[in-house]
């Protein structure tokens, strides 16, 4: 009995002398941990009679909660001790004089997305905003995707539980190109029975949502697209306008495009633009940055438009990506990670 005290005893007085939780847990192993003073003692217990080792090991049970007891109120007090030093340091002195309201600023996507909107009102396009949750036929099979078809898992997108007046689920829009239908449409409604109806020529801006997420991906991003259609306009066309938009955009003409075949439905053919710069940090690099291509008959035809009479182009390109070529930025993720330290770069006082 009287050693089982005496263990207890010796338990307190080391707890107690401790100033820091790793030592702390360091003297709980000595005590009860795998290779411990009361472990080793109940190993003992299976070398008694059974009548000992009941009586035996009811006191070292006895002794065992008597240590969990002292090491709690260790804990609890170094927990207390620790919480006091940080409120301590961190103390508001309430009889400094206030602090003036800290000026704001615009982040870096909407500065991009200003600079966009201006340099192509500049060249006569209108600028179309429309709803972030879309029904089905304007966001897919207006633009050519109608349901099962393959191309629709390019674009995994949020769903909302309420229908379209077709029976079809709302969603949240995956590009912004549902604007290009909306605005089109309403731009041949309001032109009806004209003997020249003038060029479509627009750009959507705005959020758009997929299920992705990465460095260089997120599930809402922004995302401009334009459109020209009228009866005269080529492929020569987009390369001029976006050609130019990028050489504006980025305030240098030292930069080679190409336009590399590629698929998407809304367009017949259809093209990734890359683009390379000829001097800086990215020299010599390929750069995508915008899908592009002749809008594809069905399309044009659900625009309320004869494809045999109007041809035109449609891009799209993504603004946290011309951002982050703009301004030299790695990682998408720091656009919404809200850390003043990154957003304040961009508005010195």
């Amino acid at each position: 009995m009287t050693e089982l005290q005496d263990l207890v005893h010796r338990a307190q007085s080391e707890f107690a002398a401790i100033s820091n939780s790793a030592e702390l847990e360091n003297a709980k192993a000595r005590y009860l941990g795998k290779t411990g003073a009361i472990t080793a003692l109940m190993k003992e217990l299976a070398q008694l009679p059974p009548e000992i080792r009941r009586e035996r090991g009811a006191i070292i049970n006895q002794a065992k909660q008597g240590i969990e007891l002292a090491l709690q109120q260790r804990r609890d007090a170094l927990d207390e001790a620790e919480l006091q030093a940080r409120l301590a340091a961190q103390a508001i002195d309430v009889t400094l004089p206030g602090r003036g309201q800290r000026g704001a600023g615009l982040h870096p996507v909407t500065r991009s997305w200003m600079r966009i909107e201006s340099i192509f009102n500049s060249i006569g396009f209108d600028v179309a905003d429309g709803p972030e949750i879309e029904d089905d036929w304007s966001n897919f099979t207006a633009l050519n995707s109608p349901q099962n078809h393959p191309a629709r898992s390019m674009q995994d997108t949020f769903y909302v539980d309420v229908q379209d007046g077709r029976g079809q689920p709302l969603l949240l829009r995956t590009h912004t190109s549902p604007m290009q239908v909306r605005y089109a449409r309403a731009h041949v409604q309001r032109h009806a029975g004209m003997t020249e109806m003038p060029d479509i020529k627009v750009i959507a801006p705005g959020r758009t949502y997929r299920v992705d997420s990465d460095a260089t991906h997120s599930p809402m991003f922004h995302q401009f697209e334009g459109l020209w259609i009228g009866k005269n306009v080529s492929l020569a066309d987009l390369k001029g306008v976006y050609t130019g938009f990028l050489q504006t955009f980025f305030e240098r003409d030292d930069m080679t495009l190409r336009f590399r075949p590629s698929y998407f439905p809304f367009t017949e053919p259809s093209a990734e633009i890359d683009m390379m710069f000829d001097s800086g940090p990215l020299k010599g690099r390929w750069l995508e940055i915008s899908g592009a291509g002749q809008v594809h008959p069905h399309v044009v035809r659900n625009f309320g438009l004869d494809p045999e009479q109007y041809i035109g182009f449609a891009f799209g390109s993504g603004i946290e990506r011309l951002t982050m070529l703009r301004y030299g930025i790695a990682d998408l993720r720091l656009f919404y990670a809200g850390d003043l330290r990154f957003l304040e770069q961009f508005n010195p006082a």
